[in-house]
C-alpha cells in the first residue's frame, strides 16, 4: 500500500504546488491583481471540481477489470476511451459558462474592475480544462497498473516549467511580453498540455502500457461504458462538489466575521490541506487495491488493503494533530511574520483555529480514504448522500449557528466544519463495516459492459 500511495501523494502535492506558484506570482503583481486572480480562480474549481469526479470513475473500473482479469486488455482500453470522451462532453459546457466569467462576477456584486481582471484571466486559463482532465484519465490507467511514480515524474517536471512560464509571462523577462495576470493563466494553461503530453509519451512509449493501445480507434463510441462511468461518475462528483463548496462556504462566511478571522482562517486551511494530500493519496491507493481485490472476488483482500490505508491515514493525520497542537507557532510563521505586533491577533486566534484543526485533520483524513474504500466497490451513490447531510445537513448550519447564534465566531464555524466531517467519516465507516453485504449485493447489480460478478466471487486466482 506504501508502494503505491507515495507517487500519489507527491503527485497530489506537484499539482498544489503549481496553482500555490500562481498564487505567488500573483501576489507580486500587487493586492488587485492577486484579489482578481483569487476571484477568477474560486469561480474556476467549481464547476471543474465537477467534471474531475466524473472522470475519477476511470480507476475503479479499471481495477475492477484488472482483478477480475488480471491480463485484460479490451476492457481496459474501452474505459480509458470513454473517458476520454467524458472529458471532452464535460469540458464543452464548463468552457461556455467561463466565458462568461466576468459578467457572472459582476452579476454577484463583485468589483467591476476586478471582475475583467478575472475575466481575462479566466479566458485565457479555461482552456487547461481539457487538456488536465485527459492528463488525468491517463494517470488513473496507470495507477490502476500499479504504476504511478510515471505521473509523479511528469507532475514535478510541468510544476518546474509552470514556475519557468509563469516568471517569463507574468514579468516579462528573457525577451517574453510581460502579460500580468494574463500570464500566469496562460503558463497555467501550458503547464497542463505539458502533463498530458508527457503522460501521452509514457503511455506509448512504455512496453507494460504500450499493448493496451489506449489511443486506437478512438472515434468509436462505446455507449454502454459511457453510460456505466456516469453512473459511477456522477455520485463522486457530488461527494466532490459538496466537499469543496462547503470550504468555499466556510471562508466566505469567515469574511463576514473580520478580516483577522478570515487571515486566520486562510492560514490554518492552508496547513489543513497540506496534511490533506497524504489521506487522499492513500484514499487513491485504496481504491486500486480494493478494486484489484473486489474484482478478482478476493474478501480478505478487499478488508486487508481498506483497513491498511485506514490505519496508515489516520496515523498520520494523529501525528499532524500533535504537531498542530504543541508547535502551532512553527507552522503559523511559514506564511506570517510572528515578530511583527501588528500581526498578534492573527497569531492569536490561528493558534485557536489550529487547535480545533487537530480534530479536523483525524475525521477529515477518515473520510478521505474511507470514500476511497467504497469507490474500490463501485460504492457510489450512498457515500454522495451522506456527503451531503454530513457538509450541507450538519456542518454547515450547525457553524453558521455557533458563529452567528451563539457568537463563537470563527471558532463556531471550525466547530461545525470539524462535525459535519465527523458526521461523514462514521457514516462512510459504517458502510465499509457493511462491506459483505455489499459486495454480495453487487452480485445482481453488475454494470452492463461487464461481466457477472458471480463469476468471479471465490473464483481460484492461482494464475494471477
Amino acid at each position: 500500500m506504501l508502494a503505491l500511495a507515495w507517487p500519489m501523494v507527491l503527485t497530489n502535492l506537484g499539482q498544489t504546488a503549481m496553482t500555490a506558484t500562481d498564487v505567488m506570482m500573483m501576489g507580486r503583481l500587487g493586492p488587485s491583481s492577486l484579489a482578481a486572480g483569487t476571484l477568477g480562480a474560486n469561480l474556476y474549481f467549481s464547476p471543474m471540481i465537477f467534471g474531475l469526479g466524473l472522470i475519477l470513475a476511470v480507476a475503479p473500473m479499471i481495477a475492477f477489470e484488472l482483478g477480475r482479469k488480471w491480463h485484460s486488455v479490451r476492457d481496459v482500453r474501452r474505459t480509458v476511451r470513454q473517458g476520454l470522451w467524458i472529458a471532452v462532453v464535460v469540458t464543452v459546457p464548463i468552457w461556455a459558462l467561463l466565458w462568461h466569467t466576468e459578467g457572472i462576477l459582476v452579476a454577484m456584486g463583485q468589483d467591476p474592475a476586478l471582475s475583467a481582471d478575472a475575466g481575462r484571466y479566466i479566458r485565457v486559463m479555461q482552456w487547461s480544462t481539457l487538456p488536465f482532465y485527459w492528463f488525468v484519465v491517463l494517470r488513473s490507467f496507470i495507477q490502476a497498473l500499479e504504476r504511478p511514480v510515471w505521473a509523479l515524474a511528469v507532475v514535478f517536471v510541468a510544476v518546474a516549467f509552470n514556475v519557468l512560464a509563469n516568471w517569463c509571462l507574468v514579468f516579462g523577462h528573457l525577451g517574453f511580453p510581460a502579460l500580468g495576470i494574463v500570464g500566469s493563466g496562460l503558463a497555467h494553461t501550458l503547464a497542463s498540455i505539458l502533463m498530458f503530453a508527457g503522460m501521452v509519451v509514457v503511455v506509448l512509449r512504455d512496453r507494460r502500457f504500450r499493448r493496451y493501445r489506449l489511443f486506437g480507434r478512438f472515434w468509436r463510441a462505446d455507449w454502454p461504458r459511457f453510460v456505466d462511468m456516469l453512473k459511477l461518475g456522477l455520485p463522486i462528483a457530488g461527494i466532490l462538489t459538496f466537499e469543496v463548496t462547503i470550504f468555499n462556504a466556510a471562508a466566505l462566511l469567515m469574511g463576514l466575521i473580520d478580516a483577522v478571522s478570515l487571515a486566520a482562517h486562510a492560514i490554518a486551511i492552508q496547513l489543513a490541506s497540506i496534511a490533506f494530500m497524504v489521506p487522499m493519496g492513500l484514499g487513491q491507493a485504496a481504491t486500486v487495491r480494493v478494486g484489484r481485490a473486489f474484482g478478482a472476488g478476493n474478501h480478505a483482500g478487499v478488508t486487508r488493503a481498506g483497513w491498511t490505508a485506514f490505519v496508515m491515514g489516520i496515523g498520520f493525520m494523529a501525528c499532524m494533530a500533535l504537531v498542530m497542537l504543541f508547535a502551532p507557532r512553527l507552522l503559523i510563521a511559514a506564511f506570517i511574520d510572528l515578530s511583527d505586533p501588528a500581526n498578534l491577533p492573527v497569531i492569536n486566534l490561528a493558534i485557536t483555529f489550529l487547535a480545533l484543526a487537530a480534530l479536523f485533520q483525524i475525521v477529515d483524513g477518515a473520510q478521505a480514504v474511507g470514500g476511497g474504500m467504497l469507490r474500490g466497490l463501485q460504492d457510489t451513490t450512498v457515500p454522495m448522500i451522506y456527503a451531503a447531510i454530513g457538509y450541507w445537513g450538519v456542518g454547515m448550519p450547525m457553524g453558521a449557528w455557533l458563529a452567528f447564534g451563539m457568537d463563537f465566531g470563527g471558532v463556531g464555524i471550525w466547530l461545525g466544519l470539524s462535525t459535519g466531517l465527523a458526521v461523514v467519516a462514521v457514516l462512510l465507516m459504517s458502510r465499509w463495516l457493511k462491506r459483505d453485504r455489499l459486495i454480495a449485493g453487487s452480485i445482481d447489480e453488475q454494470p452492463s459492459t461487464l461481466p457477472p460478478l458471480a463469476e468471479t466471487i471465490g473464483a481460484p486466482r492461482a494464475e494471477a
